[in-house]
């Protein structure tokens, strides 16, 4: 079963009852890896973010 957040209610939703709407994040195969779906987010935003500033600082030396 696949397991879905949906950002406007913060509520973690399954196939059986999701919103069929663009408020949902997933699939995940865990509930509580849907209910973690923000923090995951924002995490992999975080390291993202470190990754381009570092390519661009390698970059930046080479020029």
């Amino acid at each position: 079963m696949a397991y879905w957040f949906n950002i406007e209610t913060r509520q973690v939703e399954t196939d059986e009852n999701r919103s069929q709407n663009a408020d949902v994040m997933g699939p995940y195969d865990t509930e509580a890896e849907a209910a973690a779906a923000l923090q995951t987010a924002r995490e992999n935003t975080q390291r993202w973010d470190e990754e381009e500033r570092r390519e661009k600082e390698w970059d930046d030396g080479w020029s």
